[in-house]
């Protein structure tokens, strides 16, 4: 055999929708899980420096960040050792294995496994869907800020309607009702939107945002490759299945 003839059939053997999912699953959990922790750690200092005059104010806000924080590092460890797994059984039930590496014979624990891929990955794409979700709400609540603080800077000739453009965070569950200011108005919350805090945390949350756009397209695209080579275990075992794993 042919050295080019060798690497074709190489070839055949790679699982590409599965490379594909594990490729965009990888950076996807990377943009999610490292923009998110850096932005839960600005919106701490930006609520502490801008909406919270007394520390037991944001206490419970800055132990919710920290848990937050903590979950982001579990998420990132399973999905790196999840998607290493998805592709290994990728590699191992891929119809070109048949041909690259002669008769193929799929086990009863084989297409087992197949199928508790895929509804393991079934319900993690939904989760996930619910994350993909819940991590708009922050780009929501500084598209509003970034919103509020351009109609500020357009009506500044007409100073006495400013005052009355207020972002409140106790609204939005960040702070208690009894907090002290709690929210920021006219050319105070405008002076806000002006400042690096502000620009990094919301590009941050933006980039957590995509993040989480391009984990749940990997989990469809593994969802998919998941479906097929159990299709394919099957196929190949009504040709010969063996009852040991």
């Amino acid at each position: 055999m042919g050295c080019y003839e060798c690497c074709m059939r190489c070839l055949g053997g790679v699982p590409y929708a599965s490379l594909v999912a594990t490729l965009l699953c990888f950076s996807g959990i990377a943009l999610f899980c490292g923009c998110g922790h850096q932005a839960l750690t600005e919106t701490e200092r930006l609520i502490e420096t801008y909406f919270a005059r007394n520390l037991q104010d944001y206490i419970t806000l800055a132990y919710l960040i920290q848990y937050f924080q903590y979950i982001i590092y579990g998420l990132a460890s399973f999905f790196f050792l999840y998607c290493i797994v998805l592709l290994a059984e990728g590699f191992y039930t891929t119809s070109a294995m048949k041909q690259t590496f002669g008769e193929f014979r799929s086990t009863v624990c084989g297409r087992c496994l197949s199928s508790t891929f895929i509804a393991v990955t079934y319900i993690l794409a939904v989760i996930w869907l619910l994350v993909f979700a819940l991590s708009a709400l922050p780009v929501y609540f500084f598209y509003n800020m970034d919103a509020t603080c351009h109609t500020i800077d357009d009506l500044t000739e007409t100073p006495t309607s400013i005052n009355q453009l207020c972002i409140d965070a106790r609204q939005y569950g960040l702070l208690p009702w009894n907090a002290i200011p709690g929210k920021a108005c006219g050319m105070t919350l405008s002076n806000v939107c002006k400042t690096r805090e502000f620009f990094l945390t919301y590009d941050l949350y933006i980039a957590a945002f995509a993040g989480a756009g391009i984990t749940l397209l990997a989990l469809l695209t593994y969802m998919v490759s998941t479906t097929y080579n159990f299709a394919v275990l099957r196929y190949l075992g009504r040709k010969g299945i063996s009852p040991r794993c």
